[in-house]
């Protein structure tokens, strides 16, 4: 180990067992941060198109949500009014990504077209839409792929009267896509996030990791603008957003504690001992299912399907679903759900 990695390892003060704090959506916010600056916005689609492309050209249609200021996606921008790409940023091959980007697109040019009256009879110019998938997990994936909205069709046709087409790129550097040759930002984005990984396979946690990542990138001359442009921003990015994370992790202890309480009382009757130890069982069960719940509907607010949420939360797609439908048929209000599920279940 170097004398440099050594002082900052000892600076970034790595304990074992400590809890991480970092924000776990960090490759997608550092994603959309950078590109959402025009100049680097304008680096990505030269790069894709082989059209040469400047900071003025461009204009940020990126969808915001309303839950935690949630983006509803990860990137969106026209070029010259006439382009309009629509981007994901995911650390898995979502199969489902054409029929998402079709809802996106939906939206988005209701924000292009505002109030412009669509029943007129001349015809309205909209830009040409393109849709893209940067994929930056750690499964073998090809360099390219394209996903369709007809693979998903149950009846399947020639030629289907609705098509979309996602072209999915693999933007680790080990993919060696000649995007990461082509523009700048994105490779000095992917060499940001490998460098992460490799720490984190080293065995550091995730803290230590995103630290080390963000002195090494100075130290180099990689990622530097970025770095020094956002600063602390950067930082806080990885240990202070308050983000669904600490939410759900505060839920999560007012259940124990609501239970515990529950149980207590119960136990007073039946006996202390007895009491104390379904209080405990009690509150632990309905800290976890309160905050599963509220995992699965801030997953579904975001559009992912229950097989995926299922896959990221490690639990029983059968119970995924359950809490899928009691979303579908009385909204996102983690009350209203669990009511739902103990009258239905």
């Amino acid at each position: 180990m170097t004398e440099d990695r050594t002082n900052d390892l000892a600076k970034a003060g790595t304990k074992k067992g400590r809890k991480e704090v970092s924000n776990r959506e960090l490759k997608s916010d550092v994603f959309t941060t950078l590109f959402s600056e025009p100049e680097n916005a304008a680096k990505l689609y030269a790069a894709l198109s082989g059209e040469e492309t400047v900071p003025e050209d461009i204009q940020i249609t990126t969808l915001e949500g309303v839950l935690f200021l949630a983006r509803k996606n990860d990137l969106g921008f026209t070029v010259k009014g006439r382009m309009l790409v629509i981007s994901e940023h995911q650390s898995t091959v979502n199969e489902n990504m054409p029929l998402r980007s079709m809802l996106y697109y939906g939206r988005t040019m209701e924000k292009l077209l505002q109030d412009r009256n669509l029943y007129r009879e001349k015809r309205l110019p909209i830009p040409t839409p393109e849709f893209y998938l940067f994929y930056n997990g750690t499964k073998n994936v090809p360099a390219e792929k394209v996903l369709k909205l007809s693979d998903g069709y149950i009846a399947k046709t020639e030629a289907p009267m609705l098509e979309l087409k996602v072209r999915m790129i693999n933007i680790n550097l080990p993919a060696g896509h000649r995007l990461l040759r082509d523009c700048l930002p994105l490779y000095e984005y992917s060499w940001f996030i490998e460098r992460i990984r490799t720490y984190r396979q080293e065995g550091l946690d995730r803290d230590t990791a995103v630290t080390l990542a963000v002195k090494d990138s100075v130290r180099e001359g990689i990622f530097t603008d970025f770095v020094r442009e956002h600063g602390t921003e950067v930082e806080n990015m990885l240990y202070t957003q308050f983000n669904m994370d600490d939410a759900l992790e505060v839920r999560y202890e007012e259940g124990v504690e609501d239970g515990m309480e529950r149980g207590l009382t119960q136990g007073r009757k039946q006996g202390m001992e007895q009491g104390l130890e379904q209080g405990i069982s009690q509150g632990i069960s309905q800290g976890e299912r309160r905050l599963l719940i509220r995992q699965v509907c801030g997953k579904l607010e975001k559009g992912e399907s229950p097989e995926k949420i299922a896959e990221d939360l490690l639990a029983d797609e059968a119970q995924i679903r359950r809490i899928c439908e009691a979303y579908a048929a009385c909204g996102p209000e983690e009350t209203a759900v669990s009511r739902w599920l103990e009258e239905h279940v």
